[in-house]
């Protein structure tokens, strides 16, 4: 096993899987504690179906730009999934606010129209000889986050450093609007724009984790991590670092797994992330009969 592992790593796209990987296992499970904490876990999941949809508008638009080494070029779907995924997250948080269409109801209706846009126009307009392959790995992330770019893990560092500095930077008010928004405007703090900050870094976490585990799974990053360090912490700092380590660690180990058995990486990750939820429930009973 250790063999075959240390035979994979030589691969220089193996070690951008590992790198991307990580980053954004940091990225989503930084504000996973937000979303669970102000019941709004399921933007993840609409906003994914989301950039589902954009991602078909970017395949049959097909914006190339340079691999970095100039002798050639690539389709960049992030060049027209991110813009539109941000949006939405924008939209999402304004219709929220609307009292004729609530938040749950303001997602259901944007992620399930997104989600059958895409799927007709790659129907209407593919031009790939294996659309199903095409839909699976977008939807699974099965074998995208193998097939990454240079300039893509050039970008999935930078924005993770955004996504980790705006973090840091805003941590405080980030606290006080999640625990109690209305206290928080009472004090003079602009809880909708900290609101609107969350929702935008919630769709840059989207767009990247969709390389990793594909569209319909990128929920389980954001939200396994924060519950799964919940059943053991209490306080706010506590559950943000264990649900941070717990993520890195559970999508490292997801994608060894993946690399040494030759399983799809996202679904590997997610059933990781699932076992160490388990255990972590189990440590928690522990904990309270101690």
């Amino acid at each position: 096993m250790l063999d075959t592992l240390s035979y994979y790593l030589q691969f220089s796209f193996v070690q951008y899987a590992i790198i991307v990987g990580v980053l954004i296992a940091l990225c989503s499970s930084l504000l996973g504690v937000t979303l669970v904490l102000k019941r709004f876990s399921f933007i993840g999941d609409g906003l994914s179906h989301v950039a589902f949809g954009a991602m078909a508008i970017a395949s049959i638009i097909n914006v190339t730009v340079g691999d970095g080494s100039g002798k050639s070029a690539y389709q960049n779907d992030m060049l027209i999934v991110l813009p539109i995924t941000v949006i939405s997250a924008i939209l999402l948080l304004w219709t929220g606010q609307n009292t004729k269409i609530k938040g749950d109801a303001a997602i259901a209706m944007i992620s399930v129209g997104a989600l059958a846009i895409g799927y007709l126009l790659m129907n209407i307009f593919s031009t790939s000889t294996n659309l199903s392959g095409d839909v699976c790995s977008t939807l699974f992330g099965s074998t995208s986050i193998l097939t990454l770019k240079t300039t893509e893990v050039w970008l999935c560092i930078v924005l993770s450093i955004v996504v980790v500095a705006a973090f840091i930077l805003f941590y405080n008010k980030i606290f006080a609007v999640t625990f109690d928004e209305n206290f928080a405007k009472a004090v003079g703090t602009r809880a909708n724009a900290y609101n609107f900050i969350i929702a935008v870094i919630i769709a840059v976490i989207i767009v990247l984790a969709m390389n990793l585990v594909g569209s319909l799974l990128v929920t389980a990053l954001i939200i396994f991590p924060a519950l799964s360090a919940m059943r053991v912490f209490k306080s706010f700092l506590s559950v943000t670092i264990c649900s941070t380590i717990f993520s890195v660690v559970c999508a490292l180990l997801g994608i060894l797994l993946s690399i040494i058995y030759g399983t799809p990486v996202g679904s590997t990750i997610v059933a990781v992330d699932m076992a160490g939820f388990f255990v972590f429930s189990i440590m928690g009973r522990i904990g309270k009969k101690a």
